[in-house]
């Protein structure tokens, strides 16, 4: 982005979202929460950052990466705004999110970046490794909250100092589903095919995923 102040042209640094998990698999709630994102937070792209192995899920089974790379791409094809990110992918694990975002920006050094998690993951920001550095590598902490989430932004602040004045709210219709949900109704047989986007569909019941 470029502006032009008394005849010299600045370029403004362009904004980020960094939105990452393991998408087992990617559905309807994920582009949602994605979209409303990059629209209320204004941000020029959107990068998804597929997880191989999250520290805090070590010891739950994960789909095999392939797979979920894949998905993620059916998910997000013919959506410009939204781009797969390898670069936990490229690196050795564990990987952590602090690890991610100095990553990012030798990568795009002349952007600002947009952390998106959920409400859940806020209340657990301060045991995040280096949360402090988390909060300097980002613009903003754009949080996504589910309907009747209580966030108390005093105690977390006391907890990380700096964190209030990170945080915005995306405002978003909540579908009541998850991936494990999914998962769960996959395996049993039931109906899940509209919870998805029709390339994650497909090619689940092609793999014979979460049987």
């Amino acid at each position: 982005m470029a502006a032009s102040i008394i005849g010299y042209t600045l370029t403004m640094p362009e904004t980020i979202g960094v939105y990452g998990g393991t998408f087992d698999p990617p559905h309807l709630g994920h582009l949602i929460l994605a979209a409303e994102a990059l629209a209320q937070l204004r941000l020029s792209r959107l990068l998804w950052v597929l997880t191989p192995q999250p520290p805090h899920k070590s010891r739950q089974p994960v789909t095999p990466l392939h797979h979920r790379l894949e998905m993620l791409r059916c998910a997000i094809a013919g959506a410009p705004e939204f781009e797969l990110s390898t670069v936990e992918i490229d690196r050795p694990g564990p990987h952590y999110t602090v690890d991610t975002l100095e990553r990012l920006r030798l990568q795009y050094p002349q952007a600002e970046f947009v952390l998106l998690i959920g409400g859940d993951s806020l209340h657990n920001l301060p045991t995040w490794r280096r949360p402090e550095a988390i909060l300097a590598a980002c613009r903003y902490v754009g949080v996504m909250r589910r309907p009747g989430d209580s966030i108390e932004l005093e105690a977390l602040e006391r907890r990380l100092p700096g964190l209030g004045e990170k945080i915005r709210f995306v405002d978003a219709p909540q579908l009541d589903i998850s991936s494990s949900t999914i998962r769960t109704r996959v395996a049993g047989g039931g109906h899940y095919r509209y919870y998805l986007p029709p390339g994650v569909y497909e090619y689940i019941e092609r793999e014979r995923l979460y049987r």
